[in-house]
């Protein structure tokens, strides 16, 4: 499940293309997202080994109000749309300041669950195998979207190091797990996460706008909260 949820975290991606060679022209901007809430609501159709999974965000739309987003339930989904697998990812809020996005990233199919509205980001196709199978936490996962993360100068962010020197910057935490986590826990993180053998958390304040671009490959991994990081 962790999988999946990493590769769904940011629902602005471009999925299914491999790496770009050239940079990025980016076509959308949405700005004044640290510390927004949203959701998302997953659903898809198994067929033999293969799993389409939709991928619906709230974002644009509204803040996934608390009493609506406890309405939606899997069953309710899985009935609505005759789905064999839903997931119900949220409450999340984004850590960066704004998202850019180039290709595909607008889509103007929308639906109602529960009545809250969302619309729908991506369609993606999964191994069923490797999504039965799931992923280690703190393990990076490839995910296919072209967008630039701008973490503007003056704010904190917060990183995970691997033993390798890899650095990943938080791009959403979340209250999956614990349904009280705030931004104001966030720079004494540490004391909740179970970090691998050799893995820091810190936090640090930019002193110049920080950029993350994915060209096409993102690498993102979550910790033991399902908070979610991309590599630098």
């Amino acid at each position: 499940m962790l999988l999946l949820l990493g590769l769904m975290a940011c629902a602005l991606g471009t999925y299914g293309h491999a790496a770009e060679t050239t940079s990025p022209k980016f076509e959308k901007s949405i700005s004044n997202l640290r510390n927004q809430r949203y959701c998302e609501v997953l659903y898809g159709k198994r067929d033999f080994l293969k799993l389409e999974v939709k991928v619906f965000n709230t974002q644009g739309l509204n803040l996934c109000p608390e009493d609506q987003w406890k309405t939606i339930t899997k069953e309710s989904v899985e009935k609505a749309y005759g789905a064999s697998f839903v997931v119900l990812n949220g409450p999340r809020y984004w850590m960066m300041d704004e998202i850019q996005a180039a290709g595909d990233t607008v889509n103007p199919t929308k639906e109602s669950f529960s009545g809250m509205e969302m619309h729908l980001r991506a369609t993606v196709q999964l191994n069923l195998l490797k999504q039965l199978m799931g992923s280690k936490q703190f393990s990076p996962n490839e995910i296919s979207r072209t967008t630039n993360f701008v973490y503007k100068a003056g704010t904190p962010i917060y990183e995970l190091k691997s033993p390798a020197g890899d650095a990943y910057v938080m791009q959403s935490y979340s209250q999956i797990v614990n349904p009280n986590l705030a931004m104001s826990d966030l720079p004494d993180l540490a004391k909740q996460l179970k970090l691998p053998a050799g893995w820091t958390y810190k936090s640090r304040v930019l002193d110049q706008e920080l950029s993350l671009i994915a060209n096409g490959i993102a690498y993102v991994l979550q910790d033991n909260l399902s908070n979610s990081y991309q590599r630098r």
